[in-house]
């Protein structure tokens, strides 16, 4: 980075950025940590986010701060796919199961033994044609069980559910058109006898939606859109938003430009979640199509915001815009965390969801108002969030105007962390979060709508932020809206976390290494190189002898590590929407792969 820009981005970022404290510095133990409704815990890992309200926290506590620097490997696997490995291993029982990126091959091993070897596998072969309209290198963010059986998502928009034990379909309803660039990358939720996903394509001008399907059946139950009339959107009588914004009928046609909706992104490709006191399913939708903000004035409902939906009938119930009329490609599919805790004197459900946008928002989960919007990140792509309206505060000079670039725009369009989960732990009530430490370049150009091609407008090319590195992991306390410790890694931080009562946080880098850090002061106590980069997300479970273990896939790929598992041209800058810029030097400091492992202690 430049002096001039250097200065102008620090200049910026004094005016937003708070002050963090010194790294071991750990909040007052005033008030009772946030909670969470869970389950008891049987050793196992059933879903991506652990529970319904997303915590990746697990109550087994064997590996501590205390006895980790002896982690050993246990077994390793090869999943025979040399793409962005960012699925989560579950464990039922004592079987493993690890689901690949396309072509989306399901495994099932033996954990009763030794080595762990192969149960069964499952290849659905989806369409090849759905690499040519996946943005992000066909990626897949895992399976779910549920009433014996895995569902999974494949990349040609086919949701699969298979027999736990004998690995034979059961059924696969294909729910997308990939012709029309519709693809799926998620991880399933099954709420009570649903099985809940939605589509990706945001890059393409695909219209959002979102489906539950019967979990015995496959059948369709109820699907939402997340632009058009009320009725597609399943805007009814119930919907009751915070803000005066979000009242008037049909927003989702009257805030588009003629027929703009049609092609206006808003999908749900991200975590969802379910608090089962309140019925209530919670999912972000992404960003608008095209990301060129100029061809479509208006808020662009409903993209780039968070709905609550009745689980059963899908009916919108609150929607709160995170992004109204969108500048830089931000999404609310990030993860939402359920936490019960006490906010200004008084007792709150509320959903937490650290931002694309830089900020950790605290929501009040009944209605939708938002209690608290702090920045978590180096920003000069907004000043604020205003509490009275809930909407962000946009830096008029980083507006992007066609034909113009309009430089050092923080966080990247990649934002201050993408889907890479956060965890949270009643330990020590803070959110471990991984972070995107990327700014960027943007030129607007004009979009032209073909279907199932890239429907963007935009030149990018990103740039390490303040600092120089272009990763962190950090602890944020929730209530006090203030990070505590952070950890400075040289590439982004891209993949999940996991918490443990161990007193312990795990995340995984780009160019490698799988850690161990302490879950109060954040140092790094344990640390192994793995065979490629992380981007997935770790787990823990307690084996058949009962011993506690810990499940890691290494894989580098996706969004932000294309320029390695796609062989892209480190010269084009703006390749992977102008990730390349930035990630030259991975390329020399890890090779393709797709390897889980796993390690327990001595």
């Amino acid at each position: 980075m430049g002096g001039a820009r250097l200065a102008l981005v620090l200049a910026l970022l004094l005016i937003v950025q708070p002050v963090s404290p010194t790294p071991a510095q750990t909040a007052p133990p005033q008030l009772a940590a946030p909670s969470f409704v869970s389950a008891p815990e049987d050793g196992q890992w059933t879903i991506p986010q652990k529970n319904d309200a997303s915590t990746r926290f697990s109550d087994l506590s064997e590996i501590t701060a205390e006895n980790v620097k002896n982690l050993q490997v246990a077994f390793t696997f090869s999943t025979g796919v040399n793409k962005g490995q960012e699925a989560a291993p579950l464990v039922v029982g004592g079987t493993m199961y690890v689901l690949s990126p396309y072509p989306n091959i399901l495994y099932a091993l033996d954990l009763t033994q030794p080595g762990a070897p192969l149960k069964w596998q499952y290849n659905p072969k989806p369409a090849a044609a759905a690499q040519g309209v996946a943005c992000c290198d066909g990626v897949n963010r895992g399976p779910a069980f549920a009433n014996g059986r895995i569902v999974f998502t494949t990349l040609d928009a086919q949701v699969l559910a298979v027999d736990a034990e004998t690995g034979e379909e059961v059924w696969r309803p294909r729910l997308g058109d990939i012709t029309r660039g519709e693809t799926m990358i998620m991880a399933p939720l099954v709420v009570k006898d649903k099985v809940i996903v939605g589509v990706s394509g945001g890059q393409f001008g695909v219209r959002g939606w979102i489906e539950a399907l019967d979990v015995n059946s496959g059948r369709s139950v109820w699907k939402a859109y997340s632009t058009g009339p009320d009725q597609d959107v399943k805007i009814g009588p119930n919907f009751k938003p915070f803000y005066d914004s979000d009242k008037s009928k049909d927003l989702g046609v009257a805030t588009w430009p003629a027929d703009g909706w049609q092609q206006g992104g808003g999908t749900v490709s991200g975590w969802l979640s379910y608090d089962p006191d309140l019925n209530l399913v919670y999912h972000g939708t992404g960003n608008p199509g095209p990301w060129n903000p100029n061809p479509r004035p208006g808020d662009n409902k409903w993209t780039a915001g968070i709905f609550a939906r009745d689980a059963d009938t899908g009916e919108a119930r609150w929607f709160y815009q995170i992004a109204p009329h969108d500048l830089h490609g931000r999404s609310g599919t990030n993860e939402t965390i359920l936490l019960d805790m006490e906010w200004e004197g008084r007792p709150r459900k509320v959903l937490v969801h650290p931002g694309q946008t830089g900020f950790v928002y605290v929501i009040d989960r009944t209605s939708g108002e938002v209690l608290s919007a702090k920045p978590f990140h180096a920003l000069t792509a907004a000043t604020g969030v205003d509490l009275k309206t809930g909407k962000i505060q946009y830096s008029a000079d980083k507006d992007p105007v066609n034909n113009r670039v309009v430089r050092d725009i923080c966080p990247a369009a990649s934002g201050a962390k993408n889907w890479n989960p956060s965890a949270f732990s009643p330990r020590t009530g803070l959110l471990y979060i991984p972070h995107v430490n990327l700014c960027m370049d943007w030129e607007s150009t004009e979009p032209n709508y073909i279907a199932g091609t890239p429907y963007v407008g935009a030149e990018i090319r990103m740039f390490p932020g303040p600092g120089g590195h272009m990763g962190e992991f950090s602890a944020w306390d929730i209530r006090q809206g203030r990070e505590l410790w952070t950890i400075n890694e040289r590439f982004p931080v891209w993949s999940g976390a996991l918490a443990t009562a161990g007193d312990l946080v795990f995340y995984g880098t780009m160019d490698g290494w799988f850690k161990a850090v302490h879950a109060r002061t954040g140092e790094v106590l344990w640390q192994f190189r793995t065979s490629s980069g992380i981007v997935g997300q770790p787990t823990t479970y307690r084996g058949p002898d009962g011993r506690q273990y810990v499940a890691i896939l290494s894989g580098v790929g996706g969004w932000a590590g294309s320029i390695v598992s796609g062989d892209l041209d480190p010269r084009d800058g703006t390749a992977a929407l102008g990730f390349v810029n930035a990630m030259r030097e991975l390329k020399n400091v890890t090779v393709k792969g797709g390897t889980l492992h796993v390690f327990k202690l001595p």
